[in-house]
């Protein structure tokens, strides 16, 4: 766009000095010429906006691949286990279950890597299963409001309520989100972990939902919820558990409690 301004500016210049235009001739050159160098300037900001926008995208990006990168360097595989009660209280609970789940950091690192965390620092600690639905799935990992509509990622992962963002310190942490890592190769077999998010992309946080072993394939998920690992001790549980009563909303009319989650390497 520049070399049209210059040039048309060296033709005003010549013209004037030979003398081969006329005034009006030499007033519409020079009105084009403004013109050209308003549209320069604005092209000029559109693309100094775009690359700052770039910039920030590539930046969010490239935390989140340092983020992917760092977390299977500690370990590929690591295993939490529930302590579930199915009663009002523990101490007049009706059954106790123990379910072992096998968390895949190389699949989905930053999954596993959240639920890892939620679990050390207790987070699962005295949650619910909040929806039950038989033939389905149990679903869980609320520990704010216990019924679905609240948790949060347990790091800050680049994402804020379901954008991507390197505005950590800007975004309450009520807004954090894991990325979707739905397209890693695990499926919603039975006796598989998932996690539970909206229907928009990566607003996972906290919940999460295990399969029972009686059902084969829940292939309608793939591709959309991400499978973090799978159940290598009582999936009978899941199973059990997703038979239970149920009321309003699919929760279960005795609640089901998850009192302790135990990280094991």
């Amino acid at each position: 766009m520049s070399s049209k301004v210059a040039m048309l500016s060296i033709l005003v210049l010549c013209a004037a000095l030979s003398g081969c235009i006329g005034e009006n001739e030499s007033t519409e050159l020079e009105k084009r010429i403004s013109e050209l160098e308003s549209e320069n300037e604005s092209l000029r900001d559109q693309l100094n906006n775009t690359t700052a926008e770039l910039e920030e995208r590539i930046d969010a990006l490239e935390t989140q691949i340092e983020q992917l990168v760092a977390v299977p360097l500690v370990f590929q595989y690591s295993n939490v286990t529930l302590h579930i009660y199915h009663g009002d209280s523990f101490a007049d609970a009706q059954s106790h279950w123990n379910i072992t789940i096998e968390l895949n950091h190389t699949a989905a690192p930053m999954h596993a890597d959240n639920f890892h965390k939620h679990s050390l620092a207790g987070n699962y600690n005295n949650s619910t299963f909040h929806r039950i639905i038989n033939d389905f799935m149990i679903q869980g990992g609320d520990f704010e409001n216990h019924d679905g509509t609240g948790g949060y990622a347990a790091d800050w992962y680049s994402i804020c309520n379901g954008q991507t963002s390197n505005d950590e310190a800007g975004c309450p942490q009520n807004d954090w989100n894991v990325p979707d890592e739905a397209d890693n190769g695990l499926k919603h077999y039975s006796c598989t972990i998932s996690m539970a998010k909206t229907s928009a992309p990566n607003t996972g946080g906290s919940q999460f939902f295990l399969m029972p072993d009686d059902i084969s394939h829940h292939d309608w998920l793939d591709g959309v919820h991400t499978v973090f690992g799978k159940i290598t001790s009582g999936c009978e549980h899941v199973t059990t558990i997703s038979e239970v009563a149920t009321g309003q909303g699919d929760s279960p009319v005795i609640p089901v409690v998850i009192y302790e989650a135990i990280v094991s390497e």
